[in-house]
């Protein structure tokens, strides 16, 4: 499924939104589509805004739970704002186009043997495998970091992603307290 590569090139420039890619991971889609994968880096926050504009409002309103219309500043410092151990944000790409595809992101609280996962995709990008690709590549990353259990809390309106999360051994349940969101879990051990 994978393979890692180390390439080094010149940093992300904010006026051209170029991705650097030191250290990636080939991924191939049940259908075919291949495409890179890495770790965020603290200079990918005009990258990552740029991707943002080109995801759909729903899929925004689903990966954070929340409507607004543009993921502001604030919001691209915590995606990036990574501590490569509890929390890590991976960014998808394909490597001739040079600019971000799909952003991934697990995060567990210190202590806690569990990690919720997040996943969004360019609008451009969807209907090719790469969720299902993606999330059995972060879910693989999360059991390397120690984690035992991974967790994603959706909106009840996200049928798509509950379906993959279902159909990848997710088991669903409510989320006490909020009617419009359901708990989905699987255990990584």
């Amino acid at each position: 499924m994978s393979s890692e590569t180390k390439t080094s090139l010149s940093p992300a420039h904010s006026d051209n939104h170029a991705l650097a890619v030191s250290e990636r991971v080939s991924l191939t889609t049940r259908d075919g589509f291949e495409f890179k994968v890495r770790r965020v880096e603290p200079f990918d926050e005009a990258a990552l805004g740029a991707f943002f504009d080109n995801v759909t409002p729903d899929d925004i309103r689903f990966r954070f739970l929340s409507s607004f219309k543009k993921v502001g500043h604030d919001m691209l410092k915590q995606l990036i704002d990574v501590d490569h151990d509890r929390k890590e944000d991976y960014l998808a790409f394909v490597e001739d186009e040079n600019s971000i595809i799909a952003s991934a992101e697990i995060a567990g609280n210190p202590g806690s043997d569990t990690a919720e996962v997040a996943i969004v995709t360019h609008k451009g990008y969807k209907n090719r495998g790469m969720g299902w690709t993606l999330l059995e590549y972060v879910a693989q990353q999360a059991k390397l970091k120690g984690f035992k259990k991974l967790q994603s809390i959706e909106s009840r309106q996200n049928h798509q992603v509950i379906d993959l999360e279902r159909a990848m051994g997710f088991k669903a349940s409510s989320l006490p307290g909020d009617a419009t969101l359901i708990l989905l879990e699987k255990n990584l051990v």
